[in-house]
């Protein structure tokens, strides 16, 4: 297991070397002199040049990639051009409405998707389980930022439960950052939760089919005896697979969700700071991002080699 864990981590580092380059590459190559987009029409030249020289955007490439590497090792993350704020407290500023939507919307699903998905696969055949089949095949073809609208007119527009947008920051009041996070978290929870149950149903279905199953029911378990105690552990490897690539969905279905319901969110932040051309926040920030999934992914991998032996021995 020592050793598998070791591919990993060095599969791990080398992915986020790679994203890091990638990343680099394809900012600086959206062209443009950055100095002279964020000091307007009306600046000098002599303006322009000492922003660039004061931020690295004059020195050769490699160096500035360099710069920003050992920087963000160290924890600097860097420093807004317009603002001069930085990066790390604009991210951490965002993290307190980005994680709290992004956590509960992935638990919200698995709540839900896991014991559904696995009572449609036991009542397969059944009206109980093709209900719910169909219920799940409509949720997959259900546009996140749709069902954000949906619920906003039902809950808030006719009901008048919650708030339809907006944002109530913790400190100030942690019931109305609940509230405002509640149509949110259901919009991104229920889309996850139907395309998990598809996930969890085949699975639970594969298992309930094996030898091995069908040997524990022999011997006088009952079929959810048999599931539990021992398809359960099989049953997981593809469920927790489809979660760490359900996660990297989340992430882009926050952006949407964050626009919909008008959230100071960390993609929201992204995408205004695109639009600003703020290189060096854009940079850091979706790099954090990265990283992060991909560390999701690590993770996946080393849980598949403790549930499954014959996958760390082949690795």
């Amino acid at each position: 297991m020592a050793i598998y864990a070791l591919r990993k981590l060095a599969f791990f580092l080398g992915a986020v070397f790679v994203a890091s380059l990638a990343i680099f590459i394809l900012i600086r190559a959206a062209g443009g002199n950055v100095a002279a987009i964020v000091l307007g029409k009306d600046a000098t030249a002599e303006a322009i040049n000492a922003l660039a020289h004061a931020y690295g955007l004059d020195q050769p490439l490699p160096v500035q990639y360099f710069n920003w590497i050992t920087n963000m090792l160290h924890g600097d993350l860097g420093q807004s051009f317009r603002t001069k704020e930085s990066v790390a407290d604009l991210v951490t500023a965002r993290l307190s409405v980005s994680v709290p939507l992004a956590l509960s919307g992935l638990l919200l699903g698995l709540i839900i998707a896991i014991p559904v998905g696995t009572y449609a696969a036991r009542n397969v055949g059944k009206p109980s389980g093709a209900v719910l089949a169909l219920i799940s095949q409509i949720g997959i073809a259900v546009p996140v930022f749709w069902a954000g609208i949906l619920l906003s007119v039902l809950f808030g527009v006719k009901l008048g439960w919650l708030p339809t947008g907006g944002w109530v920051d913790w400190r100030e009041s942690p019931i109305g950052a609940i509230r405002s996070l509640v149509l949110p978290v259901l919009s991104l929870g229920l889309i996850m939760a139907a395309v998990l149950i598809r996930y969890v149903r085949s699975a639970v279905l594969d298992v309930m089919n094996q030898d091995y199953v069908r040997t524990a029911r022999a011997v006088g378990m009952t079929r959810t005896q048999a599931l539990l105690q021992v398809g359960l552990r099989n049953a997981a490897l593809p469920i927790v697979t489809i979660v760490g690539l359900q996660i990297a969905e989340l992430i882009g279905g926050t952006v949407i969700i964050e626009m919909v319901f008008s959230l100071p969110g960390l993609s929201r932040m992204i995408l205004a700071n695109v639009a600003a051309r703020e290189v060096i926040v854009v940079q850091s920030t979706v790099m954090l991002i990265i990283i992060f999934v991909i560390f999701v992914n690590f993770v996946v991998d080393l849980l598949y080699g403790v549930l499954d032996p014959r996958v760390r021995n082949a690795a």
